[in-house]
């Protein structure tokens, strides 16, 4: 077909040298050499029709209308021959110039998958028959090709197979395309109905293994059909298989699929460049991705530091690495310490490059220029930035110390670095002064050790003791009884300074607790008060009307025959002997006879009656074990026990449910269940947060506090977690299922847990838990300042904030070394009202706390301020007081 079209085009172009003295000649000679320009682009769609009626009907349909639309663009063109030319030319060379593009492009990077695509379609559309084979060619080398690109290759080498040596390449490639099992079937299908041979028993083979490979990659390629973008999970999951199988071309592949979706997730790219570093380690394709990379993701210094290192395992130009650097710097981190990581990166690479053998070179200078260059960048542009310079240690002084101490022999210079490092703030640190002195140990001498010892002694705030314990070790080991005296004396001052500063301090925190308790005090006085005035006021409301009822009452209304409140509750419980006359009514007629209802008041009295009969069973704490604490249960559980059992009895036999109750009666909404073996009790834990008539039941494990203080209830991680999410500002109406649909979208969702109040209510947090930490990464990038319900969310990593520790009592001494004892409560912990037991008269109005400098100190083992700030009186003047009444 691919002739007949030939020889049609030069048919057109003879015909009007055949009749010259026809009309419209030029018209004609136009038209027919824009037909054949037109017809060899052509030639590819044209030739399918040669195939013959064993193809597939739906792509020899896309051919024959391929070729209709061409026939009938010339056909328009004899009508219009120029304009249709000169629109054909500009389509012509646009596409031109984007092959050339493209060429090189594949020339700097040649594994650019999607170059490679784009290439082969423009030169399969330009009719570019031998430059599409090439490019083929090349990409089939490099990847494995999908079932598309393999079938249209295919098609096109089959259309121009037309002597027994092309037939022979049209095989070879079939036999290519089952190894690259990806699609077998339709290929081996084409393959079989197009062979007039019978197919050789190595491509059976082939075909078959192909098909069990194919089992093993259909559940990844039909998790990505089924997912929506970016599908970052499903890629993961797919390259945790294709790297256990270890073909690198299928490896790169799944990683280069991934990053179409997901180039700006900073871990897909250092776990692909990590795989490239560690396992290819082909030049052009590392420093390739590297490159991609940065400029993907240039925030990310982890991946520049990568680019850094991969461009000096390959043998780079150093200018070159210098100007990547240089990128680097102006890139955008976003905290100071990435400034920090990526000049350690770089100096690294420089000292490196040092030949130390020699007392001077050019790399030496270079590099020490470069470390008082980072430490003016630190400084200047980076603390200007971020109002800190991102190194507080000083760890790049403390490098360049180190080089040139052990590489440089350059004491001195160590020395003077040391010295900065030491004036900006570091002083008051131990394990600063340690290292300084290790140092010296390893290449000064004792001297300087002795006297940056003898510094330290003085400056360090946090562990002296430390400090002044290895300044006794050295002189015990090398100095003479002199400096043996002199350390003992300075060690001594020193801890005993030290002593007294720690008692000041713990001196003021008590001062300090003690306000806020007496501050807690008064606002608890004042709750009680406003209370009491609230109550009062209800009381002479209620008084008020008493009275107005009592106007409005009929004139012979005697008001000794009303009873009283408590008179009323005696009278209506019924006695022994009428409960007993009552019951052979009710048999004697067959069906119960109405009988007095008790109001609900008194049917409380009466159940609390009867469960202050109840003898109080202590807990045995030995039976801890096999024994759950069960809490936050609604009060309003009439019988806790029987109300419960049947939800404990799904982890094992229950052996006794212990409900509390209040001496009123009340159910105090706790309990404790009790199991026959230890394996139901730790299943019963599974059912914490469970609902129970509208609140979260708390179930926890049965533990003595007083003997285990530093047990918790709380199970949840209050550490950084980077693959959970906290979630804040959602709608109260918000339900797990409606989150669970936004954050699946993101990743596979492992667990969400909406926060209540006690009482079941939302509070608007959630916490989401991730399968990773790239797609907790990934949901946060999207979901941040999402509107759900109207309401704007806030999404973070999971990082709660730490939780103030109670002081312990050993923190707390008093001037003298003795310990400050807090106020000790009772089992019950502190009272609702603390009574002070000083007696009205001698009570007086509190002080101002500035007042009492001059006289005697607070003691914090009395209870009320009042009474430590009382003047001391004798008995004659209590006698005066008690007179006086």
């Amino acid at each position: 077909m691919a002739t007949a079209a030939a020889t049609s085009a030069s048919e057109a172009e003879a015909e009007p040298k055949a009749g010259p003295t026809a009309e419209g000649e030029e018209d004609e000679v136009k038209a027919a050499r824009t037909r054949r320009k037109v017809l060899s682009r052509a030639v590819a769609a044209a030739t399918y029709k040669a195939m013959g009626p064993g193809w597939d009907q739906q792509e020899e349909g896309v051919s024959e209308s391929d070729g209709d639309e061409e026939y009938a663009m010339a056909s328009s063109a004899e009508s219009s021959p120029g304009e249709y030319e000169w629109e054909y030319d500009e389509e012509e060379e646009k596409n031109q110039l984007e092959i050339e593009r493209l060429e090189e492009q594949l020339s700097i990077n040649v594994y650019d998958y999607n170059c490679h695509v784009d290439l082969i379609r423009l030169l399969r559309l330009e009719g570019e028959l031998t430059k599409v084979r090439m490019a083929r060619q090349k990409m089939s080398e490099i990847f494995p090709l999908t079932e598309e690109l393999w079938l249209e290759w295919l098609h096109d080498e089959i259309s121009m197979a037309l002597d027994g040596l092309d037939r022979e390449h049209v095989y070879d490639l079939f036999e290519k395309a089952v190894k690259d099992y990806i699609y077998m079937e339709a290929t081996f299908a084409e393959y079989e109905e197009w062979s007039e041979d019978p197919i050789p028993e190595s491509v059976i083979q082939n075909y078959n293994k192909a098909l069990q490979q194919l089992e093993k990659y259909k559940p990844y390629e039909e998790a990505l059909l089924q997912a929506e973008a970016p599908r970052l999970a499903e890629y993961q999951a797919y390259i945790d298989f294709e790297m256990k199988i270890g073909d690198p071309a299928r490896v790169q592949l799944i990683f280069e699929r991934a990053l179409v979706e997901n180039c700006l997730v900073p871990d897909l790219w250092i776990r692909y460049s990590q795989y490239l570093d560690r396992q290819l380690k082909v030049k052009d394709l590392v420093l390739s991705v590297h490159n991609r990379a940065v400029r993907n993701c240039p925030w990310t210094v982890a991946l520049w530091s990568r680019y850094l290192l991969a461009m000096e395992r390959h043998g780079v130009d150093h200018q070159v690495i210098s100007a990547t650097f240089e990128k680097a710097l102006s890139a955008g981190f976003i905290q100071a310490t990435d400034y920090v990581e990526i000049w350690q990166a770089y100096l690294d690479y420089l000292r490196r490059r040092v030949d130390f053998k020699q007392d001077s070179s050019k790399e030496l200078e270079e590099l020490r220029s470069a470390f008082t260059r980072a430490l003016e960048y630190l400084k200047q542009e980076v603390e200007e930035r971020f109002n800190e310079s991102g190194d507080p240690s000083c760890m790049i002084m403390q490098n360049w110390a180190r080089i040139e101490a052990r590489l440089c022999n350059n004491m001195q210079k160590a020395r003077e670095l040391w010295d900065s490092i030491m004036t900006k703030g570091n002083a008051k640190y131990a394990n600063m002064w340690l290292e300084y002195y290790n140092l010296e140990r390893a290449h000064g001498d004792t001297q300087h050790c002795r006297k940056a010892l003898h510094r330290a002694v003085q400056c360090t705030s946090d562990y002296p003791e430390h400090v002044c314990e290895v300044l006794l070790t050295m002189e015990r080991t090398e100095g003479t009884l002199e400096d043996w005296d002199i350390a003992v004396q300075k060690t001594e001052t020193r801890l005993a300074r030290v002593n007294e500063q720690r008692i000041k301090v713990a001196e003021k925190e008590a001062a300090l607790a003690q306000q806020e308790e007496e501050k807690a005090e008064q606002r608890k006085r004042a709750r009680a008060e406003k209370k009491a005035l609230k109550k009062k006021k209800k009381t002479r409301g209620a008084d008020k009307r008493k009275a107005e009822e009592d106007d409005e009452k009929e004139w012979g209304d005697d008001e000794e025959e009303q009873p009283s409140k408590r008179r009323k509750v005696e009278d209506s419980t019924p006695s022994a002997g009428e409960a007993q006359d009552r019951e052979p009514e009710a048999g004697l007629l067959g069906k119960s006879v109405p009988v007095d209802v008790d109001p609900p008041s008194k049917q409380k009295e009466r159940a609390a009656a009867l469960k202050r009969d109840v003898p109080k069973v202590p807990h045995d704490s030995s039976k801890d074990s096999i024994t759950v604490f069960v809490s936050n249960l609604p009060y309003s559980m009439s019988e806790p026990d029987v109300q419960l059992r049947p939800l404990f009895e799904a982890c094992g036999e229950v052996a006794e449910i212990r409900p509390i109750f209040s001496n009123r009666g009340d159910f105090r909404g706790y309990c404790y269940v009790e199991f026959k073996e230890e394996k139901s009790a730790l299943q019963a834990l599974e059912l914490d947060r469970k609902n129970v008539e509208g609140r979260p039941m708390f179930v926890s494990p049965c533990v003595d506090k007083s003997k285990n203080p530093d047990f918790k209830v709380f199970r949840y991680s209050t550490a950084l977690e980077k693959h959970k999410l906290f979630v804040s500002g959602l709608p109260f109406s918000c339900t797990k299922e409606e989150l669970e649909e936004i954050c699946k979208a993101h990743g596979t969702v492992k667990d969400i847990r909406l926060v209540t109040n006690r009482a079941g209510k939302p509070k608007g947090l959630a916490y989401v838990e991730y399968e990773s930490e790239s797609q907790a990464s990934q949901a946060v990038l999207k979901m941040d300042g999402m509107t759900v319900k109207e309401n704007v969310i806030k999404v973070a990593i999971s990082n709660p904030p730490q939780r103030k520790v109670p002081e312990k009592p050993e923190a707390r001494r008093a001037p003298g070394g003795a310990l400050v004892p807090r106020q000790i409560y009772g089992a019950r912990g502190k009272g609702r009202t603390q009574l002070s037991l000083l007696p009205r008269a001698l009570q007086r109005p509190g002080a101002p706390a500035a007042q009492a400098e001059n006289g005697p100190a607070p003691r914090p083992a009395v209870t009320t301020s009042a009474a430590t700030e009382a003047p001391k009186m004798s008995n004659a003047d209590f006698a005066k007081l008690l007179l006086r009444k």
